[in-house]
């Protein structure tokens, strides 16, 4: 910088060969990395490389005596090369922060007392401590009796959630309460955590087909970069008269500097990394980023009904009395219904709650595909399905068999007392997410097993365009095929084990993570941490974001270097400028690619 400012500030350089010695220096100072990986590669004959390229149009400089030319092309490189690395960084730094979720160390307990040790040391069933504000290690049961958990790490989902005992706790929480116990159920190999972690690490490995494309146009690029570059050369020698090597020879020097790829080589897998990175930092794992540009193409998205647009869990939607206080009838209900372990028993008896008390039920009969029959307070009380009540010849209102819902209908001393509702929830954010697709002009399918009305139901309230219920695995099959069949570009939402077929069908599997079953999991192009049906629509987004800025990058990048290519071979453009255009064109497309990590998905 010394030899520059004194040479264009002040109108002095210093004798030959002083000059060639103090610009070698500086040279090799800023150039050494760059000629270094450009001869390594040069013995394995691979001429047609950035760092060859420069390598050779930065010596040519120094063999007409343009010294200064020629270091200020490398330093410049250097100084794109720095900025690069440090955009990269930066576009990792978000997920290699999930390696710091995993403690290494954990407080185990052992014949009553408790000792720190690594966590892979820890074997499944053993109790492990985890004190307050500190990450669970490893996935288990809960052990204690109560606790509450920040989950961000996993979810992206801020809001603390509270676990009871034997629920599923897993390793990257944080506990937020008092000291807890956690009875682990995998080893640390095999969590949650582990699992995605590897999902992310492999998914820098699988590039798109933008990536795979640029990678094999810079292997075509470069080696017609360097016969153009002979042929400036060259060429005029038989067209102009007199002919004058040095000027020729200079402008194709400048060719080789502004046609280096660098910047579309650099920028376009940082964008992908980005879009992986602003993905992670949603609750959204791509495995890959060719999925990114799967997930642009996507005009039908497929969904299961439950623990994907459903919680997955049965609740008391409505109680209808006759007769007899509302209170009351779940009370008895919740009496009888305790000695079942049915999800349908369970919905009614934590309806009911405290008001349950001690009231027990005696002498209580499991009528097979009926319901229940017992005592309850001296009063004879039958709990079920409306079939239950016809088989003791009990009259009740026809409604009931109209009703789409599953039902519990109850009936005390022979007389019928009114029924109770059970469905599954919808999620908070389905109708929203729904939304969100339509407006992408995307059409939304569901799928399920549950039966057709309520299915349609479901659908109704949820504004899909089409739902089909009652079916089977191999019906969902079936049908999704059907669907590609007709030209769609299919993305499957899915939880359970059964949708593993189906995810790995679609042209873009995605699980739900959070419930999700690890078969489906591992099936599945993308995971939903945190079960939010409003993430799909945040995948397809991403995905779109992402590709438009590759593509930008890609239009800047080519459109500039070939005005300053023209510019070059005519004698307009010097190599001051040439690098300047070169390391400016690589220093935007990366300054674009990076806005992506800055982005809000709203």
């Amino acid at each position: 910088m010394v030899m520059l400012t004194l040479e264009f500030g002040f109108e002095f350089q210093p004798v030959f060969p002083v000059n060639l010695i103090i610009f070698s220096v500086a040279f090799l100072l800023a150039g050494y990395n760059v000629l270094g990986m450009a001869w390594r590669k040069a013995k394995h004959f691979d001429f047609f490389n950035e760092f060859f390229l420069m390598s050779v149009a930065t010596l040519g400089a120094f063999s007409i005596g343009s010294y200064s030319e020629g270091v200020a092309v490398m330093v410049f490189y250097s100084i794109g090369e720095w900025f690069q690395d440090a955009a990269v960084n930066k576009a990792k730094k978000s997920i290699k922060a999930l390696l710091d979720i995993r403690p290494d160390k954990v407080t185990v307990i052992r014949d009553g007392n408790t000792s720190v040790t690594d966590p892979k040391e820890i074997k499944i069933d053993e109790i492990i401590q985890v004190k307050a504000g500190e990450k669970v290690a490893l996935d288990g049961e809960l052990y204690s009796d109560a606790a509450t958990f920040n989950t961000a790490a996993l979810t992206g989902e801020s809001k603390p959630d509270t676990k009871r005992k034997g629920e599923t706790v897993l390793a990257g929480m944080i506990n937020l309460d008092k000291v807890s116990e956690v009875q682990v159920k995998s080893l640390f190999k095999d969590s949650k955590l582990s699992k995605i972690l590897e999902m992310v690490q492999d998914a820098t490995a699988r590039k798109s087909q933008t990536q795979l494309f640029i990678s094999r146009f810079a292997k075509i690029y470069t080696p017609i970069v360097f016969a153009l570059a002979l042929l400036v050369c060259f060429a005029p020698y038989f067209f102009t008269d007199p002919y004058n090597f040095h000027q020729w020879f200079y402008r194709a020097l400048v060719f080789l500097v502004i046609s280096c790829p660098c910047a579309l080589v650099v920028s376009i897998p940082l964008g992908y990394f980005g879009g992986i990175g602003l993905a992670s930092r949603s609750g959204i794992l791509f495995k890959g980023s060719n999925f990114l540009d799967v997930m642009t193409t996507i005009n039908t998205v497929i969904m299961d009904k439950t623990g994907t647009l459903t919680k997955g869990v049965f609740n008391v939607q409505e109680v209808i009395t006759d007769g007899i206080d509302q209170k009351e009838l779940v009370r008895i209900t919740a009496a009888i219904e305790s000695n079942s372990t049915h999800p349908i028993a369970k919905a009614v008896v934590a309806y009911a709650g405290d008001s349950l008390g001690d009231l027990k039920a005696k002498d209580v009969q499991e009528i097979s595909g009926h319901g229940l029959k017992g005592d309850v307070e001296g009063k004879t009380v039958v709990a079920g399905n409306s079939k239950l009540l016809k088989k003791f010849n009990i009259a009740y209102p026809g409604e009931v068999d109209q009703l789409v819902d599953t039902v519990v209908v109850v009936a005390i001393n022979g007389k019928y007392a009114g029924y109770l509702t059970i469905a599954d929830e919808i999620k908070e954010d389905a109708k929203q997410a729904i939304d969100q697709m339509h407006s992408l002009k995307i059409q939304t399918i569901m799928l399920s097993g549950d039966k057709q009305a309520v299915v349609d139901k479901v659908a109704k309230r949820l504004g899909i365009d089409k739902a089909f219920g009652d079916l089977l695995p191999d019906g969902k099959v079936q049908k999704v095929q059907e669907f590609k069949n007709s030209g769609n570009r299919i993305a499957f939402v899915g939880d359970g084990v059964n949708d593993a077929p189906v995810v790995a069908l679609a042209d873009a599997g995605i699980a739900m993570g959070g419930l999700g079953s690890d078969a489906t999991i591992e099936t599945a192009d993308i995971v939903i941490q945190n079960d939010q049906p409003s993430k799909i629509t945040a995948a397809i987004k991403i995905g779109r974001i992402t590709k438009q800025i590759v593509w930008q990058n890609i239009t800047i990048a080519m459109v500039v270097k070939v005005i300053v290519l023209v510019l070059g071979a005519g004698g307009v453009a010097n190599l001051w400028e040439a690098v300047i255009a070169d390391v400016g064109v690589a220093l935007l497309a990366i300054l674009n690619a990076v806005r992506i990590q800055k982005m809000k998905l709203e």
